[in-house]
C-alpha cells in the first residue's frame, strides 16, 4: 500500500453541507489533501471504506501486498472507523478530494445530492461487460439504485435471509413435520399451544413469540400475497400494501392467532431486546426472523440444556392462496461508488470496474476474508483451518480487507466446517431468492415521506395493532387509512407514482 496521493485533478465541491461545515474544512483541512488524497494512475487505485478494527491492514500487510499483485494495482487505503464514517463521508464529499472508489453505507442525503448533481458515474450500462458484476441480482440492484439507476456496486448480503425458526423436537414429540401451508402453520401453532409439545404435563407453551418489532407481520403477510410495501393495482399504478385485500386477509389471520392465544398477549409492548427469550426458555415454539438467528439460539439452548437433541429447524415460508412468497431483505450493505472528479474518462471507469470485478475472484476473496495461506490459515485437503484468532494482532493484516468486497455473484472464500443447522440456513437463504417479493418503489426517494413518513407509518402500525387485539374492527381500520390519506398519504401516493413512471422511461 502506497502513501496517499492526490485524488483529483479537477476538484468538485458539492453544495450539500452547511456553510459552517465547509468553512471548518478550510480551517482544519489544510493537511488533509497531502495526507489522505492520492493521484490516480493506470496502475494505482485509492479506496475509502470502513474499518472495524483500530489497526486495519497497514501498507506492509502481506495480504494487501498479495491482493495488489493479484489485481495489478497499487492500492492506497483510506480507512475510517465505522463509528465515524458517516461524518467523514460527508466531509469528504464536500471537499471534492475523492478517491477512485468510495464506499457509501446508505443512501445518505449528501450522496443522493451528489448523484443528482452528476458527480458520480452511472454504472448500470457497464455491468454486463464484466464476468462477475454481470451476475448481480436484479432485485438487489433495484434496491440499491437511486431514481431507478445504478450508482454503486452493492456489497452483497443474503437477499433471502428471512424465514421461520421452529422447535424441531416439539414437532417430533407431536408426530408433526414442518408446515407447508398457512393452514398447516395455524395447526402447528395450535398444537404447540394446546398439546403439551415439551411433554412436561403443564400448560406452559404457546405457538409463536412476537414483539413490538413489526418484522414478523411484514414477513408473514407476503404469504397471503400482499405486496412488499408497494404493489401495482389493476391499472398498473402503485398503491401501499395496506390497501390490498391480501394485506387485510393476513391481518385477520394474525387476529385469529391472537384471539386464540397462539401468540403472546403482550406482543404490542414486548421489548424487541427480549423477543428471543421465550424461544430460548421453552415457552414459544416459533419465531419469524432472520434465519441465522437459529444457530445462535440453538447454541444458547444447548449450553443451558445439553440433553436437547437438535432442538431447532428452519424453513423459508409456507404456501398461501396465491403461491409461495417471502419478504426479502435489501440484499446489500453499502455500495462502492465511483466519482467523476477522480475517474474522469470512460476508459478510466472501465479500469476501475475491472478491478472491482476481479475482487470477486476466489483468490481475492480468500485474501480479504482468510488472509495468506501458511500465515493466517492452512488447508488440510479441502478443509480450512485458521492459524490465527481474531484477537491475534496478525489478524489485523487481513481483517477489514473485506470492506471493499462486493461478493457478486457469490462468496468464494473459505469457511470452517458448518453445523447441519447452519448448512440448512444457508440452503434456505438460497431457495428464498426464488420466492422473494421485490418492492417496486424501493429505489424511489420521496420528499413527502422524508417529511411525514414517521407520522404516516405510525397511523397504519397503530391501526394494525389495534385491529389484531380487537380495539377496532374492519371499519375502524378503513378509517385509519382515510386518516393516512388526508395526513399526507394521498400526496405520497401521487409522488411515488410520478417517480415510478419517470424511472421506467
Amino acid at each position: 500500500m502506497k502513501q496517499s496521493k492526490k485524488w483529483s485533478r479537477n476538484k468538485i465541491a458539492f453544495p450539500i453541507l452547511s456553510s459552517m461545515l465547509v468553512a471548518s474544512l478550510a480551517a482544519c483541512g489544510g493537511n488533509e489533501e497531502n495526507n489522505a488524497s492520492g493521484e490516480g494512475s493506470e496502475d494505482s487505485i485509492t479506496i475509502m471504506t470502513t474499518a472495524y478494527t483500530t489497526e486495519p491492514p497497514a501498507e506492509d500487510s502481506p495480504a494487501l501486498k498479495e491482493l495488489e499483485e493479484f489485481t495489478g494495482k497499487d492500492i492506497t487505503m483510506n480507512w475510517v472507523l465505522d463509528s465515524a464514517y458517516a461524518d467523514k463521508l460527508n466531509i469528504t464529499l464536500a471537499s471534492g478530494n475523492l478517491p477512485e472508489i468510495i464506499m457509501i453505507p446508505t443512501k445518505l442525503p449528501s450522496f443522493v445530492s451528489a448523484v443528482r448533481d452528476d458527480a458520480f458515474w452511472e454504472l448500470g450500462p457497464y455491468l454486463k461487460d464484466y464476468p462477475n458484476l454481470s451476475q448481480a441480482n436484479e432485485i438487489t440492484l433495484q434496491n440499491s439504485s437511486i431514481d431507478g439507476k445504478i450508482y454503486g456496486i452493492y456489497r452483497a448480503r443474503p437477499l433471502g435471509r428471512n424465514g421461520v425458526i421452529i422447535r424441531k423436537d416439539w414437532l417430533t414429540n407431536l408426530g408433526m413435520e414442518n408446515p407447508k401451508t398457512i393452514d398447516e402453520f395455524y395447526n402447528t401453532m395450535k398444537a404447540f399451544t394446546e398439546k403439551d409439545p415439551d411433554g412436561n404435563g403443564k400448560n406452559d407453551t404457546y405457538g409463536m413469540v412476537i414483539s413490538k418489532y413489526t418484522g414478523p407481520f411484514d414477513v408473514m403477510q407476503t404469504w397471503f400475497g400482499a405486496p412488499n410495501k408497494w404493489g401495482e393495482d389493476k391499472d398498473g399504478k402503485l398503491q401501499p400494501d395496506f390497501m390490498t385485500d391480501e394485506y387485510f386477509e393476513a391481518q385477520k389471520f394474525f387476529k385469529k392467532l391472537y384471539d386464540e392465544g397462539l401468540i403472546n398477549e403482550d406482543f404490542a409492548v414486548m421489548d424487541p431486546q427480549k423477543w428471543g427469550d421465550p424461544l430460548l426458555n421453552g415457552q414459544a415454539g416459533t419465531i419469524v426472523d432472520v434465519l441465522d438467528r437459529a444457530h445462535r439460539a440453538e447454541e444458547t439452548m444447548l449450553q443451558a440444556k445439553p440433553e436437547l437433541k437438535e432442538p431447532l429447524d428452519v424453513f423459508g415460508a409456507v404456501e398461501g392462496p396465491n403461491g409461495l412468497f417471502n419478504l426479502p431483505t435489501s440484499g446489500y450493505s453499502g455500495m462502492l461508488a465511483i466519482p467523476k472528479a477522480s475517474v474522469e474518462t470512460e476508459e478510466e471507469l472501465k479500469e476501475v470496474l475491472a478491478f472491482i470485478d476481479k475482487l470477486s475472484e476466489k483468490e481475492a476473496q480468500v485474501l480479504a476474508y482468510n488472509g495468506v495461506e501458511g500465515t493466517h490459515y492452512e488447508l488440510e485437503g479441502d478443509q480450512y483451518k485458521p492459524l490465527v484468532e481474531l484477537t491475534d494482532p496478525r489478524a489485523n493484516e487481513f481483517v477489514d480487507l473485506n470492506q471493499f468486497q462486493t461478493g457478486i455473484p457469490e462468496n468464494r472464500f473459505y469457511t470452517e466446517e458448518l453445523t447441519p443447522l447452519i448448512e440448512k440456513e444457508e440452503q434456505v437463504k438460497v431457495e428464498n431468492e426464488e420466492i422473494v417479493v421485490p418492492n417496486p418503489a424501493e429505489a424511489l426517494l420521496s420528499e413527502v415521506y422524508a417529511q411525514k413518513g414517521q407520522q404516516l407509518d405510525n397511523i397504519i402500525n397503530d391501526a394494525r395493532i389495534k385491529f389484531i387485539v380487537g380495539q377496532i374492527d374492519e371499519a375502524g381500520f378503513k378509517e385509519a387509512i382515510e386518516l393516512w390519506k388526508t395526513s399526507g398519504g394521498n400526496d405520497y401516493i401521487e409522488e411515488i407514482n410520478k417517480l415510478y413512471k419517470e424511472a421506467q422511461k
